[in-house]
């Protein structure tokens, strides 16, 4: 069995399809043992506590410029073989990520290479979508190196786009339809082939 760290800033609704798919037995070569928010306020927390799953604060407001060194010391003391970024609204520098290479995943939603990079995230990524007009989006779930989305991709999952869709429900599609599914599957996958 893999530990797993769940990384959060906020609601953790990427965090619950996680914690459903560990008790449906779809998470089954790995276990959710840390969540870690920079958010003291997270709702993610609350999630973590009520699974019984150890959650902890690592916030850069506190920790400055020893943010990064603070979360790897953490993560090695629960001897973590796999990180999720999952709603983590923090950039990761190359210095942290080097230190778990291809051992951290992340879900992003949208279909890498549209609408990823440096800025795109939360409903920024979903307004652009319906800016450009595209007739589908949803979600990929990828490994995390160095540069914003830029990891290899794991899988990916398309989400029509429908007449009338805001930024708000598009999100809730892209989240119900792609990255609750993918994100847990995904996990799976790199967990049972983790050497």
């Amino acid at each position: 069995m893999k530990n797993i760290a769940v990384l959060v800033s906020g609601g953790g609704t990427n965090l619950q399809a996680l914690i459903d798919a560990q008790q449906n037995g779809i998470l089954k070569s790995g276990k959710i043992n840390l969540v870690i928010s920079n958010n003291p306020d997270a709702y993610a927390l609350e999630r973590a506590e009520k699974a019984g799953i150890k959650a902890v604060v690592c916030s850069k407001k506190d920790e400055g410029s020893n943010f990064e060194d603070k979360l790897i010391e953490i993560l090695h003391s629960e001897k973590t073989d796999v990180i999720v970024l999952a709603g983590f609204m923090c950039i990761l520098s190359e210095k942290f990520t080097s230190e778990f290479t291809d051992r951290i995943i992340n879900v992003h939603p949208s279909l890498i290479p549209s609408f990823c990079g440096k800025g795109f995230y939360g409903l920024k990524v979903h307004k652009a979508a319906l800016d450009y007009g595209v007739k589908v989006t949803g979600a990929t779930v990828h490994f995390v190196n160095e540069v914003p989305d830029g990891g290899k991709i794991i899988m990916q999952k398309a989400v029509e786009v429908k007449d009338g869709d805001t930024p708000e429900i598009l999100q809730k599609r892209v989240m119900e339809e792609a990255e609750w599914k993918i994100l847990p599957l995904s996990l799976e996958k790199v967990c049972s082939q983790l050497k």
